[in-house]
């Protein structure tokens, strides 16, 4: 909007004199008191109406008006935070000061909550603001964890602290919402970082995760964080996933390795890391000397260079003139690929949600070693136990990135336990009794429960193509196998005992070993931490389900398959023909017969082993070699022992022979940037190279047709015959299909159809076929007439009675006529030809067993129920369309008229080819595509009920004010109803009356669980019960109608009901013998106002 001195306000002029002249009446600090805050007249009410502002502006009307017009008049560093710390730590009974605390955290939540950009939600508004708000709450976050005048987080937990120090069923929805108020408020601040792309203004240090981890301990939110951790599902319930959040974002990316090294160990590390890092870049600078510039340089450079086929190519530049590979790499680079553009996949996010690796100091080392260990040693159990089975029934407070969070956070903690254990065990004593090899610390999740929710877990991820939570699933999986396998080497029997049973639950499902086997066959482009789990998980599940088989000769897996049920007709037939009703009854599809057969099997390790050597697997673990540059020794050695498995264990070395791979290696050990000789791994590296070109070379010897095959990937049966010099004999068990089923488009006139059939057999040139067609019926026409004559001429012989009366003959009296193929093309034909087997179709043609799978030996047939006149017919129109084709508009073809028949997939079928894919890759095709409208449909509405879910949770964000003590309208209320009582009294006692006949209302003080209203702000209490409150915000300020009600509820709610909708009491009628009788007690006599005691009473 255009102010009146030419600028532009991106906010409306209204909304920004609205919260200036809140912020202005909040308070101000004063020059008299020594620069302390001072307090508004009505700064309680100016912090619920910017609280109002905020959610019913910008939360109802998707705008961000009101924060950018809270930041700019810095609200939360000029107030807020001052408004604080006027609230003295010692001040416990300070009940003012802590309502104002409280109203001060609602406002800064909301201003906290992290940002998104939702395409379907995104606004103008939303880019005008979300920058500067995103900057702003970086500001906020330095100005809370390093304010001065008071410790902010400590603040935030000494208001929750009264809600928390009830007992669960003692705390009431208001107790509730304070407790995820503040514990949304430590998860904002812990989850606030820089933009990676944008540049911060102050100083890093202050809001880096040192900081923050020095924030959390020193203010001690640390304990407060472990004293909900442990008391998960007795205290507390729906805070899991909270507290889960911000452990998240304290520990994410941080390396376990350098979290539990003391500090010379830590040094040293980083001594090493330099000294690596320097080698590094010598080699480059080497590397770049040996093609720096001369004294020539000055002057423009270019050559010609002949290459093989006698063709000159002009290079330029001082580079060329170094030698033959740095000239053919100049002319490699002029070569520019410009691949198409593509959308941006979920593994962006991802990696922001992770953000950059942290560098934490010494002091942050220890305060989050020291978290670390205490909450493994009392809290993991119960909160992550806890979190598993909300997740598993899918709790309304659980959102989609939360399974994500747990799988990441059980996989760093499983680590950061053995890394604790081998630590200790290091710098313990050698005949130190001290038990350090007990895994019950972390049991909760080496359970068979968090096994199936694994599992479950990673095959919705494949599905819905969630690469994010595939790679914190694969991670977490590999831990648990890491783990399991440390508690077998322990010499704890029970462990080891545990660690046999965990591991033959691991390895028992089939299912688990085809889903392995696809995610790291199907890699494309997903990332490279999506890389480095998988080719982690294949090596460590490969090497440790090796060594288990070994130990257990006799394993077993088993395996779940949709088989079909075939009928046997010849079993179920009957004498009395009953059999074909019964056939006829099952002859629906064979989708709807399949059924799940569970059976097991001998596990063959070098079966399996062998389906991680195809051509996708290679290409895997080739993509990620390709960084070798940048991958530690540890990542090498999986990527060598790999290829190692490959060539020398499976015989399969064909698949490196490529031209990509053999110049890989060699890039890798002799190229101008080869590893490093230092290395621990070159040594290996060089053998591996070594040996693979020797047997490269010697199988171009015995194969030259290998040097064509080096240019491309190859499929199994052409490795086998690359390697053994012939094809591999195998014997095909699946059934052939036929041709699909055609069907038309535009029209359903009979006569029509077998027009556009026989046209298209002619545009093809298949008039043969159609002849065929032709005799078929000329030939079942002339059988079935002459068996009409026949009949006619001769009487039957069983005939009986009047001769006059006609004998009726049955519509079915002819016997089939069988088409038989002229020969083996025609016999392919009726088989794998769409357009005759059209024709057929509409012919009247019929399989003769329709309810058996159709095989190329099947038999087609006339049906017994064509009668020579329909035959006749057809042949007529066939003789029609084949003298007199149809003819469509230009371009139009009468194929064009046909479209394939649409068959109804079903998810069993799509499960059943994922698993039949897994073991034959070569089959895996078009059929496993998901429907991509479904598929994004499906995703549609699982962002809806997400973003239901979210709206929900942030709509919680507002305590109640009307359960406030100091609420005005339940003050005057209460002056009214007492103003009432004595007016009363002043009547009574004019009157000369007993005051004890007037009816004089009980107070009473209702449960709040029974009362129901809204209040007046229409503010939404945060707990799952809506609508709870107290009676007296719904009491009127005249006496004597509050006295009439406050009298009728009390009446109407004595004993135990439950009060509905309608206001009825529903009453046990067994249970009202049960209620105590109150005594009466004995009234006062009063007269003239005056209580007239008596000594018999006393």
């Amino acid at each position: 909007m255009e102010m009146p001195d030419g600028t532009t306000d991106i906010v409306h002029p209204e909304v920004r004199a609205h919260i200036n002249s809140l912020v202005s009446a909040l308070g101000g600090i004063s020059a008299d008191d020594d620069g302390r805050y001072n307090l508004g007249d009505d700064a309680l009410e100016v912090l619920r109406d910017l609280k109002k502002w905020i959610r019913f502006y910008d939360e109802k009307t998707n705008r961000m008006d009101v924060a950018r017009c809270i930041a700019e008049a810095n609200l939360i560093d000029g107030d807020l935070l001052p408004i604080l710390a006027t609230w003295p730590e010692n001040s416990t009974d300070n009940k003012f000061r802590s309502r104002i605390a409280l109203a001060c955290f609602e406002i800064m939540v909301p201003l906290t909550w992290p940002m998104e950009r939702d395409p379907e939600q995104t606004t103008v508004n939303h880019h005008r603001h979300m920058p500067a708000l995103q900057l702003a709450q970086v500001g906020y976050k330095r100005s809370i964890i390093n304010f001065d005048g008071a410790r902010i987080l400590h603040a935030a937990a000494r208001v929750a602290l009264p809600a928390m120090a009830a007992p669960i069923g003692e705390r009431t929805p208001r107790d509730q919402g304070i407790i995820k108020l503040v514990l949304f408020f430590l998860r904002n601040v812990a989850m606030i970082e820089p933009q990676p792309n944008v540049k911060y203004e102050g100083e890093e240090s202050q809001i880096s995760r040192s900081a923050t981890i020095d924030a959390f301990s020193y203010q001690d939110i640390f304990m407060v964080l472990l004293t909900i951790a442990s008391n998960m599902g007795e205290d507390f319930r729906t805070e899991d996933v909270t507290i889960m959040e911000i452990i998240y974002h304290l520990v994410k990316r941080v390396d376990v390795k350098k979290l539990f090294m003391s500090e010379q160990q830590v040094n040293k590390a980083k001594a090493d890391e330099l000294s690596v890092m320097m080698g590094k870049e010598n080699a480059m600078l080497k590397a770049q000397n040996r093609k720096g510039p001369t004294r020539h340089n000055r002057f423009g450079t270019v050559i010609w260079v002949k290459r093989a086929d006698g063709k000159m190519t002009a290079v330029s530049g001082q580079e060329a003139l170094v030698d033959v590979a740095s000239r053919r790499k100049k002319m490699d680079e002029t070569k520019k690929f410009r691949p198409p553009a593509k959308a941006r996949s979920k593994t962006d996010s991802h990696m922001k949600d992770l953000g950059e690796l942290p560098k934490l100091d010494a002091r942050a080392y220890s305060q989050l070693r020291s978290f670390v260990e205490e909450f493994l040693d009392a809290g993991f159990n119960p909160l992550f136990e806890h979190v598993r089975k909300s997740i598993d029934r899918e709790a309304s407070h659980v959102l989609s990135y939360h399974r994500r969070q747990f799988l990441y956070l059980v996989a760093w903690f499983l680590e950061a336990e053995r890394t604790r254990k081998s630590s200790q065990r290091a710098s313990a004593p050698k005949n130190s009794a001290e038990e350090v090899s007990s895994f019950n610390l972390v049991a909760a999740v080496l359970n068979q429960s968090t096994f199936i929710t694994l599992n479950r877990t990673m095959t919705q991820a494949w599905e819905h193509k969630d690469w994010p939570e595939l790679t914190a699933s694969m991670r977490c999986l590999t831990q648990i196998l890491l783990t399991v396998q440390e508690m077998s080497h322990s010499p704890n029997e029970d462990d080891q005992e545990i660690a046999e049973n965990t591991l033959s639950r691991l390895f028992y499902e089939d299912a688990m070993h085809d889903l392995i086997a696809n995610v790291v066959r199907q890699y494309k482009e997903q990332g490279f931490d999506y890389l480095d789990a998988a080719t982690e998980l294949t090596h460590h599940f490969l090497r440790i389900l090796e060594a288990y088989s070994k130990q257990n000769v006799d394993m077993q897996v088993r395996s779940r398959r949709r088989t079909r049920r075939k009928k046997k007709a010849a079993k179920e037939a009957s004498a009395d023909g009953e059999g074909d009703e019964d056939e006829a009854d099952d002859s629906g599809d064979d989708e709807k017969n399949a059924e799940l057969t569970i059976k097991e099997r001998k596990f063959d390790f070098r079966r399996f082993s062998a389906r991680f050597t195809p051509q996708g697997v290679v290409d895997t673990f080739v993509a990620f070699t390709k960084f070798y540059k940048d991958l530690s020794d540890e990542q090498l050695k999986r990527a060598h022992r790999y290829f190692y498995r490959v060539a020398f264990k499976h015989d399969a070395s064909v698949m490196l022979f490529r031209v990509d791979i053999v110049h890989l290696l060699h890039e890798m050990v002799k190229g101008p940037e080869p590893l490093d000789k230092a290395s621990s791994m070159y040594k290996e590296w060089e053998e591996l190279a070594k040996q693979i070109l020797r047997k490269c070379f010697k199988k171009i010897d015995e194969r030259p047709a290998l040097l064509i095959e080096m240019l491309f990937s190859k499929i199994s049966s052409t490795a086998h015959y690359l390697e053994y010099g012939f094809e591999k004999q195998t014997i095909s068990t699946s059934r052939p299909r036929p041709a699909a089923d055609l069907e038309f488009k535009y029209t359903e006139d009979r006569e029509q159809q077998i027009a556009i059939a026989v046209g298209v057999l002619l545009d093809k040139s298949q008039s043969d076929h159609i002849a065929w067609v032709k005799t078929i019926l000329t030939n079942a026409e002339q059988e079935r007439r002459a068996l009409a004559a026949a009949e006619d001429i001769l009487p039957s012989v069983e005939a009986t009675g009047d001769h006059d009366e006609p004998v009726d003959k049955p519509a079915d009296s002819f016997m089939p006529y069988t088409a038989r193929p002229d020969n083996d093309a025609r016999q392919a034909a009726m088989f794998k030809n769409p357009h005759l087997r059209l024709l057929m179709r509409l012919a009247g043609l019929e399989r003769l067993a329709p309810t058996l799978d159709e095989s190329p030996d099947s038999l087609w047939v006339v049906p017994a129920s064509a009668t020579p006149d329909q035959l006749r017919e057809t042949l007529d129109l066939i003789n029609k369309a084949e003298f007199s084709p149809p003819v469509f508009e230009e371009g139009v073809l009468a194929e064009h008229q046909l479209r394939r028949k649409t068959a109804t997939r079903k998810k069993a079928q799509r499960s059943v080819c994922a698993s039949a894919a897994a073991r034959d890759p070569a089959a895996s095709g078009s059929d496993d595509d998901d429907d991509d409208d479904a598929a994004r449909a499906r995703a549609r509405a699982r962002r809806e009920r997400e973003r239901a879910k979210l709206e929900k949770i942030k709509s919680q964000l507002y305590v109640a004010a009307s359960d406030d003590e100091t609420d005005d309208e339940r003050d005057a209320a209460f002056f009214a109803r007492e103003e009432a009582q004595r007016t009363r009294m002043a009547r009574a006692a004019a009157a000369g009356v007993d005051v004890s006949e007037v009816a004089v209302p009980a107070a009473r003080k209702e449960p709040q669980s029974i009362a129901v209203g809204d209040d007046d702000d229409d503010d939404v209490l945060l707990a799952d019960i809506h609508g709870a409150g107290t009676d007296e915000e719904n009491e009127d300020g005249n006496g004597e109608e509050a006295s009439a009600s406050s009298s009728q509820e009390g009446r109407k709610r004595k004993g135990s009901g439950v009060v509905d909708a309608d206001g009825d009491v529903e009453m046990d009628d067994e249970d009202e013998d049960d209620l105590p009788v109150p005594s009466a007690r004995p009234r006062k006599r009063i007269k003239g106002g005056f209580v007239m005691e008596s000594s018999d009473e006393e």
